[in-house]
């Protein structure tokens, strides 16, 4: 069996973009929480509908990854049903590896709904509850672990013992919002594991059950949990990255057009980072990475259209403005 060098676990779904502008929102004076306002018991015109099939964390890192020039696979669960078809011709198409995923019958494939207003979207979401299984694999160089539904705990046991069969495989974790629910805790064996972390400033404060904004305090408790490496996106003011004791700060990269809208910005942020580093770039290298495939896919509809090839990636680099490079800020 030939090794491979990106293997994404995870729920696939897809995405069907319900673009909205006879709405409004409505943010709290107290918080920074937001909501999308519609007129209750009204019918409401819709713009367009859009499909995207094989996204999802999972799906739209197995593509990152794929399209950046490694081999890369993904272990999911989808429904044998024309939406679960779909989702395996579009993989297949971008070359990702397809033979690890799963197809139950009598289940639906995970389908959700994106309203899509402004550049911003909110996502109806439903997780069918798949029987879980862990394949037969051969070497893997990299796991990207991602959301998984609620009852995924003893899943996690499985993929927890796989790692401490095969202590060459290093696995970056982006967890879901049931991961997060989960909790530390249940979760301690796969934290313990991690070699890189992703999540963003409020998942940061969920996990470590406080409120506290300050980036190094929640890049420290994160690590303290285990993983090596620690990054945290924190929306337009970029990202950061704790490493060796030591915070980084990395602004966005500049748009090259108004973004269309923003679905997918954080899977690619985090998939390309991971994927930089399977192909042999340092830490710092990988950061600068993240945030050019985050632009570009803000600049199409769905989470893979504008993800970049590897010479494209680097064609952005090469161009960059003089500020877009990591800082130290401790």
């Amino acid at each position: 069996m030939e090794k491979i060098d990106f293997l994404s676990i995870g729920d696939i779904v897809v995405d069907n973009f319900i673009r909205i502008s006879d709405a409004h929102i409505h943010c709290r004076m107290d918080t920074d929480a937001c909501e999308l306002c519609l007129r209750f018991g009204d019918k409401i015109p819709y713009e367009s509908s859009t499909v995207v099939p094989a996204v999802g964390n999972c799906g739209n890192a197995s593509v990152s990854a794929a399209r950046l020039g490694l081999r890369s696979a993904l272990i999911s669960h989808l429904g044998e049903d024309d939406n679960g078809a779909a989702c395996l011709i579009a993989l297949e198409r971008d070359k990702v590896i397809t033979k690890y995923i799963e197809k139950e019958k009598g289940k639906p494939t995970n389908y959700h709904y994106v309203l899509w207003y402004d550049i911003d979207r909110t996502i109806l979401v439903k997780h069918t509850a798949f029987t879980y299984k862990f394949p037969e694999l051969p070497k893997v160089s990299w796991m990207y672990l991602t959301s998984l539904a609620d009852h995924s705990l003893p899943y996690h046991e499985k993929i927890a013992n796989f790692l401490k069969k095969n202590p060459e495989t290093k696995l970056a974790f982006q967890p879901g919002t049931f991961q997060i629910k989960l909790g530390k805790e249940k979760l301690k064996d796969i934290y313990a594991r991690t070699e890189i972390f992703f999540c963003n400033l409020e998942e940061a404060e969920k996990i470590l059950g406080i409120q506290d904004k300050d980036v190094l305090t929640l890049a420290r408790g994160i690590a303290a949990l285990g993983p090596k490496m620690v990054a945290i996106s924190d929306g337009p003011k970029g990202a950061y990255f704790y490493y060796n004791n030591e915070l980084w700060q990395i602004p966005i990269y500049p748009d090259i057009a108004p973004p269309l809208e923003r679905t997918g910005a954080g899977d690619a942020f985090s998939s390309t980072f991971t994927a930089a580093l399977a192909l042999g770039k340092s830490p710092l290298e990988a950061f600068a990475w993240g945030p050019i495939n985050s632009m570009s896919v803000c600049q199409e509809i769905g989470a893979q259209k504008g993800l970049l090839p590897r010479s494209k990636l680097e064609e952005y680099l090469t161009k960059a403005p003089a500020d877009y490079k990591a800082k130290k800020i401790n």
